[in-house]
């Protein structure tokens, strides 16, 4: 997306006409936006699901097709004039499938869980065994916790990291699935930093006799450009977001390579479990898949990833503890305890937060902290990418955490790296 071309900078005159308007009708919801807008044009974007869409993505995401219904699927919708919705979906869905390089693509749900929603109902019974890993050591709240509809209408049974080395163990995990022997076997996480041995989950799912599904949603972007291994030929069933490293709209996407499962995933997902698909969003899609088959994004998917490497050395050598020893794609999980025991990563997302740079807290494993107060950060380097900052930043990047984190959040320091975040994100602008 960087740096912008004379389109890019067109479109972006559309956001001042959009604020202008909104200026006259809705002077309130404009002063939201307008602050919002310069609060990430000013600070540094460190959560790993997160990334700034190009103009081109955003404004699609606002067009005509919002007013119309279009339930069901191209060629058999349940309303009339449907044809240029059935023409968007059918090339969003051919982008897809061309970008992952696999025969099937649904492109109609609204988030990723929403896909995971879908994914299990294809392929699983309520009560079915399925073998994750838990939300504590990394995987997704969609894989089974128990407050969520995945643990609700599924038998959870968890495999977990190696404790000593922090990655996965996949001769632990196929005991455990010879065990219990589950229908379904969920790979692909949202905290872990390591690559993932898709080949290996298949040959211990067909061990057992499991379907594998791969939730790639944060490395979507790394997969779909080569730089982190693809699920396929492995896995049965694939769903995803398509933002975070994929750079797209805020969405879900289903793939598979399984004609018999494509076909009651798209009955799962309509009228399965969604009604009319947001065509809007599907147009949105459409144009992000297709900046991501250009060769640039290539190049910004492998920035992303030696970016990751350089913040997670600069930290280390800050003295802070990475989990697993360091990361191989866009995310790292740091532990702050041994830099200060007493540091909470609640206190470190605020006082990094009040010095412009946006963290989430994090559970790093055998956390013995709770949730909502965490040992770690969970730090990511999709959106750092975006506005153009390579390994030289890095190092600015993490000098300038370690000034929050070192003094306690003190309020001159952090006003001072404030300002310094200021006018490093003035060197390298998102829009």
């Amino acid at each position: 997306m960087t740096p912008q071309s004379a389109t890019e900078l067109s479109l972006d005159d559309l956001s001042e006409q959009l604020l202008g308007l909104l200026g006259e009708r809705d002077p309130e919801v404009s002063r939201i936006l307008t602050a919002e807008a310069d609060r990430q044009a000013t600070t540094l974007e460190l959560i790993a699901s997160e990334n700034h869409v190009s103009t081109a993505v955003m404004h699609t995401m606002g067009n005509w097709m919002t007013n119309k219904y279009a339930e069901g699927y191209p060629g058999a919708r349940y309303y009339g004039g449907c044809r240029f919705h059935d023409e968007i979906e059918n090339l969003a869905r051919d982008r897809a499938k061309q970008l992952f390089n696999c025969g099937f693509a649904n492109v109609q749900p609204h988030s990723g869980a929403s896909a995971n929603i879908a994914a299990y109902m294809a392929v699983c019974n309520p009560g079915d065994t399925i073998l994750s890993l838990p939300i504590k050591s990394g995987g997704h709240l969609s894989h089974g916790l128990k407050v969520n509809f995945s643990g609700t209408f599924y038998s959870i049974v968890d495999y977990d990291l190696d404790p000593d080395t922090e990655t996965l163990d996949y001769d632990a995990i196929e005991r455990i699935a010879v065990d219990c022997k589950p229908q379904l076997i969920i790979c692909g996480y949202s905290a872990y930093s390591r690559v993932i041995d898709f080949r290996r989950f298949r040959q211990i799912a067909d061990r057992v006799g499991a379907l594998l599904l791969a939730d790639i949603a944060h490395i979507a972007g790394l997969v779909a450009t080569g730089v982190h291994p693809s699920p396929f030929p492995h896995a049965h069933v694939v769903t995803t977001t398509t933002h975070k490293t994929l750079r797209g709209p805020r969405g879900g996407l289903i793939l598979s390579d399984d004609a018999d499962i494509a076909k009651k995933v798209d009955r799962k997902v309509f009228p399965g479990s969604q009604g009319g698909p947001l065509m809007h969003m599907i147009a949105a899609k459409a144009v992000g898949f297709a900046e991501a088959l250009r060769p640039e994004f290539t190049d910004y998917c492998r920035q992303i990833v030696a970016n990751a490497a350089a913040l997670a050395d600069a930290l280390a050598g800050h003295g802070y503890r990475l989990c697993s020893g360091g990361t191989d794609n866009h995310l790292m999980l740091v532990d702050l305890r041994p830099r200060d025991e007493n540091l909470t990563g609640s206190d470190a997302e605020g006082w990094l937060e009040a010095g412009g740079i946006i963290v989430n807290k994090n559970g790093i494993p055998n956390d013995p902290r709770p949730p909502r107060v965490t040992s770690g950060l969970r730090l990511g380097t999709p959106a750092l990418t975006t506005r153009g900052l390579k390994e030289a930043e890095m190092s600015q990047v993490a000098a300038l955490i370690d000034r929050v984190l070192s003094t306690n959040g003190d309020a001159a320091v952090t006003k001072q790296v404030r300002e310094d975040v200021r006018a490093l994100c003035a060197k390298f602008p998102v829009w």
